[in-house]
C-alpha cells in the first residue's frame, strides 16, 4: 500500500504515518482511542482515495500503533497536538477530515483550530466529550476516589484489553469539550452512527446535530450497525459521505 514514515513533532513525539500523494483536498483519517492506522476503515479509505487520485493521510497518535510513547501517558490535548502537527507538516491546502470515534472529537478540535483549511468533515460514531459525559459521569464514587489516590482506573473493553483511564485524561478532557460552547462548522458535514453502537449512543450524534452551527449537515443512522462501522455496507456509506462532502464544498 505505502511505506511507513515518521514525523517528529515540536512536542518531542514521533508519529508514524502513511501519506499517499494525489489531488486535493487531502482526505485525512483520524482513528479512535487505542485504535491505529492499520484498521479496516483506514486501509480501505486509503485504497479508495488512491483509486481516485486523491491525496490521503493516515497516522498513529502518540501512544498508539507504531508511534512513540505509552497510551497511558497521553490525553485529548496531546493527541490534538499530534493531529495539528501531522496536517501542518504533511499536507497543504484544503482538507477533508474523516474522524472515527475519538477521531470525531479530534476532527472537531482541528476544525476549531484551523477552520480555513477544512473543506469538509465526516464523522463515524463520533465519541464527543466522552471523558466527561461517558467516563466521569458514569464513574462510581470508588472509581473517582481511585483517580484521586492511585491516578487511574481500569475499564473493560468490548474490543481489546482494558482501558487504563488516567486522572490526566479526565482533567485534560475538560479543557477540550466541544458540545458546551458555540461550534461553527462552515463547510459540509456528514455524520454516520449505528443504532447498535454500545460505545457511543445515538443521543451523542443527535446532540452534535442540534448543537453545531452548520449550513450543510446531515446525520445518517444505520440500523443494527455497531461501533466498528466497518462491514462492507458501512464502508460504502463512508465513501458516499466523503464524496458528498467533496461535491458540496465551496
Amino acid at each position: 500500500m505505502s511505506t511507513t514514515n515518521y514525523l517528529d513533532t515540536p512536542e518531542g513525539r514521533r508519529l508514524a504515518y502513511h501519506l499517499s500523494p494525489g489531488d486535493g483536498p487531502c482526505v485525512v483519517f483520524l482513528g479512535g482511542l487505542k485504535s491505529d492506522m492499520q484498521g479496516t476503515k483506514a486501509i480501505h479509505l486509503q485504497a479508495w482515495a488512491q483509486a481516485r487520485g486523491r491525496a490521503f493521510l493516515r497516522f498513529d497518535y502518540s501512544g498508539h500503533g507504531e508511534s512513540s510513547g505509552a497510551f497511558e501517558d497521553g490525553c485529548i490535548g496531546d493527541w490534538a497536538e499530534d493531529v495539528r502537527a501531522a496536517v501542518t507538516r504533511l499536507t497543504q491546502g484544503p482538507l477533508v477530515i474523516v474522524g472515527s470515534s475519538m477521531g470525531g472529537w479530534q476532527a472537531l478540535l482541528l476544525a476549531r483550530a484551523i477552520p480555513d483549511r477544512i473543506a469538509g468533515l465526516v464523522t463515524i460514531a463520533a465519541a464527543l466529550d466522552f471523558t466527561e459525559d461517558g467516563y466521569w459521569r458514569r464513574f462510581t464514587a470508588e472509581q473517582k476516589r481511585a483517580l484521586e489516590t492511585v491516578g487511574h482506573v481500569e475499564l473493560p473493553s468490548d474490543y481489546m484489553e482494558p482501558y487504563v483511564i488516567t486522572r490526566r485524561l479526565i482533567e485534560d478532557g475538560r479543557d477540550h469539550l466541544v458540545l458546551r460552547d458555540a461550534l461553527a462548522l462552515p463547510f459540509p458535514v456528514r455524520c454516520l452512527q449505528g443504532t447498535a453502537d454500545t460505545a457511543v449512543s445515538v443521543d451523542t450524534a443527535l446532540r452534535l446535530l442540534e448543537h453545531a452551527d452548520c449550513p450543510d449537515m446531515r446525520l445518517t443512522l444505520v440500523k443494527d450497525a455497531d461501533h466498528r462501522f466497518s462491514d462492507e455496507s458501512c464502508l460504502r456509506l463512508i465513501e458516499t459521505a466523503i464524496a458528498e462532502v467533496l461535491a458540496g464544498r465551496v
